[in-house]
């Protein structure tokens, strides 16, 4: 049974921070080195300090970024930078943005959820993580004891029962609906957000939701640390009860049926394929792939290069179809999955759902049978990178930042949801949610 639960946020102090905008950022796992500069430079009081720290050559087990973190935090709400909310509340929030010209709402509630290991099937995961990532996460919690950025997942709920018990809530309190928040983004992105402060309200969510699984869309590392941190504060804690904040997690909840809800690739930038298997790549994946071949000279721009490539994967056809650029190639190819290879190959090792997943195709048969990757090496960030951006991951090739680019179509909502109702796991980064649900708006201390 799912247990989501109101609770008193803490945000930013609007007298003393007026436009969110200056202090609030993307999760911290898609922000780039030169983002995390700017939004240092961009406020004082940037949640950046807290969720991205600097790391120095000086830092020690007593002085690192973790415990700097921590450091910021209790400055600034002892300061009133950041404040509680008085009253437990849901927080109803919207994201206007715009994708290929096309104007987009989405919908999410933030609430505390309370924590289920995946095996009790309540809180369902549906890709793999990396190691090095939680264990980094997990001594930031330890410093901080906060949520700092809500986990986003997902729920079913054809008719939006919920969203819509939660806006004629707001509706009621404010017929024009006017938000308590309201900020636009550094990517042009209109936020608001609405304090839903009704005990009944609550319930009738809280009852609706009750039954329901709940999907991990995005945060499923910080998901699992909230897990370990939750054991590492029970061992330590004499007499710790159900009801300990350790117990609960701050998440955004959308619904499934959400037009807003957008997946986007995550396109492969790969890094230390051996040079022979670079060279034999595309003769043995002649056995596997029907393969096409597209000019990719020097002539060629970036931005035309991707814009060919988004071209020929939306229009391409049925069936897996992968796009790869390769270091020094002249020719980039696109790969037409031959029927029955994955069945033929791997039909013993996994399910159809999993077998048909064109991230599966492109880890189990590209990466490990034909590049002879393993395990080790995929679960290594510096060979493993990933964008939603095909300019990015062409660029990344034609620089030599990488070895070879996999371009692919995005992953579907109802391929998400049957791979994690059946208990499977996706490879790592197999969705990229967009866009990400932002930090800053409301935070939750695990104290």
């Amino acid at each position: 049974m799912a247990k989501i639960v109101p609770f008193r946020g803490i945000v930013y102090n609007p007298e003393r921070v007026e436009n969110l905008a200056n202090v609030a950022t993307p999760p911290y796992d898609v922000i780039t080195p030169p983002e995390q500069l700017a939004f240092y430079e961009r406020h004082p009081w940037n949640i950046i300090r807290l969720i991205l720290g600097k790391i120095s050559e000086k830092d020690t087990p007593q002085d690192n970024r973790h415990t700097r973190s921590a450091d910021f935090f209790n400055a600034w709400m002892s300061e009133g930078i950041l404040i509680q909310d008085i009253s437990p509340a849901f927080y109803l929030t919207s994201i206007e943005f715009s994708v290929q010209s096309r104007k987009i709402t989405r919908w999410g509630l933030i609430s505390q959820v309370a924590l289920e290991p995946f095996e009790n099937g309540v809180v369902l995961p549906h890709e793999k993580t990396f190691s090095r990532v939680k264990s980094e996460r997990l001594e930031l919690m330890k410093s901080c004891h906060a949520n700092y950025s809500p986990i986003f997942s997902l729920y079913s709920d054809s008719e939006q029962i919920v969203l819509n018990t939660l806006r004629q809530s707001c509706s009621e309190m404010m017929p024009d609906m006017k938000p308590d928040m309201k900020f636009v983004d550094t990517y042009g992105h209109i936020h608001q957000l609405w304090r839903i402060t009704d005990v009944a309200v609550h319930q009738r969510v809280s009852d609706f939701l009750n039954d329901k699984s709940i999907f991990i869309a995005d945060g499923h590392h910080r998901y699992e640390t909230a897990l370990n941190y939750r054991q590492w504060v029970a061992d330590r804690t004499p007499g710790f009860s159900p009801e300990h904040p350790a117990n609960f997690i701050m998440m955004y909840l959308c619904g499934m049926e959400d037009p807003g809800l957008l997946i986007l690739p995550a396109h492969r930038m790969v890094k230390a394929i051996s040079p022979e298997k670079l060279v034999s790549f595309i003769s043995a994946a002649e056995a596997c792939f029907d393969i096409s071949r597209f000019s990719m000279e020097s002539g060629i721009g970036t931005e035309t290069a991707a814009e060919k490539w988004d071209s020929i994967l939306n229009t391409g056809g049925s069936g897996t179809q992968i796009g790869v650029v390769i270091k020094n190639h002249q020719q980039g190819y696109l790969l037409s999955l031959k029927p029955g290879v994955m069945q033929r190959m791997f039909g013993r090792e996994m399910s159809e759902r999993m077998l048909e997943l064109d991230v599966t195709v492109l880890t189990r048969l590209i990466l490990m049978e034909l590049l002879g990757l393993n395990h080790s090496q995929l679960d290594d960030e510096y060979i493993m990178s990933y964008s939603s951006k095909t300019d990015v991951a062409v660029e990344a090739v034609r620089t030599g930042d990488c070895d070879a680019a996999f371009i692919l179509n995005s992953t579907r909502i109802d391929q998400v949801k049957r791979i994690a109702e059946a208990g499977e796991i996706m490879p790592r980064k197999s969705t990229y949610f967009y866009p990400k649900v932002i930090t800053g708006q409301v935070l939750n201390r695990l104290t």
